[in-house]
């Protein structure tokens, strides 16, 4: 006997970095359970493939590689498919930062969550007068070496900006035909003042965040409001660390615990 079929609703919503529309549906237990799985390993690499195959399957395909979409479009991607599977409401333990002692719960609604775009940030670096580079946005394909070795942070910083180098131009021409080589020896030709604008790309790209107001119960009786900055993935914090050749790796496990 042929059980019936559980329908699920579809849902519509906006790649921050495109504007395009996508419609979405919630994860299914299955999927759920392949979530849970790749939280109790502990192995981070597994950990971003299942998100990324469950953003995939829950856009019907239409995100059929999305480790390739910039980290800011996945973390909010997936943000919005869990708020819809399990709950827009998540609740958090927050530290006050005014005595970074006290401990107090917070809940927050996915749905108020944004991307945040920082002013005056820009994709074209001009490292002088005439000569710039064109960036991308890095990929999670792109980072997820970060969880692997961190005995390599300065090799893989390197290399993730010749990947998100898109082109180099001057006054002449437009040069986007560059092998890695080429590339290396354009990023070590650099000055500090020059690589520092390079960093600030990375430090000012979009990300996810949301910010609460936190009241400590233990300040004299007096109500003290703080602001605490969320960054839910944390992807962005190995890109925007001021040292950028000593970025912190993330916790996708602490990510996964809003499940």
């Amino acid at each position: 006997m042929n059980l019936p079929v559980l329908n699920t609703p579809n849902h519509e919503m906006t790649i921050p970095s495109t504007g395009e529309k996508v419609t979405y549906r919630p994860f299914l237990v299955k999927e759920q359970k392949i979530l849970m799985m790749a939280q109790e390993s502990g192995d981070e690499t597994h950990m971003i493939r299942s998100i990324g195959d469950i953003v995939k399957s829950c856009t019907f395909g239409k995100i059929d590689n999305p480790n390739k979409l910039p980290t800011f479009d996945l973390e909010y991607m997936f943000l919005m498919i869990r708020a819809k599977s399990v709950g827009s409401e998540i609740e958090l333990k927050v530290t006050c930062p005014d005595d970074e002692e006290t401990v107090v719960d917070y809940k927050i609604n996915l749905d108020d969550i944004k991307v945040q775009h920082t002013e005056g940030h820009n994709k074209q670096i001009m490292l002088t007068d005439e000569i710039g580079l064109e960036m991308n946005y890095p990929s999670m394909e792109m980072v997820r070496g970060f969880a692997v070795d961190n005995a390599k942070i300065t090799e893989l910083s390197f290399e993730l900006i010749r990947n998100t180098i898109k082109n180099v131009f001057d006054k002449e021409q437009v040069y986007d035909e560059m092998s890695a080589k080429d590339l290396d020896n354009f990023i070590e030709q650099m000055t500090t003042e020059q690589f520092e604008k390079v960093s600030k790309f990375f430090e000012t790209m979009p990300k996810l965040s949301h910010t609460v107001n936190v009241t400590n119960p233990n300040t004299g009786g007096t109500l003290l409001r703080s602001c605490v900055l969320i960054e839910f993935l944390k992807i962005s914090d190995r890109l925007s660390s001021r040292d950028f050749l000593s970025p912190p790796i993330p916790s996708l496990a602490r990510f996964l615990n809003f499940l």
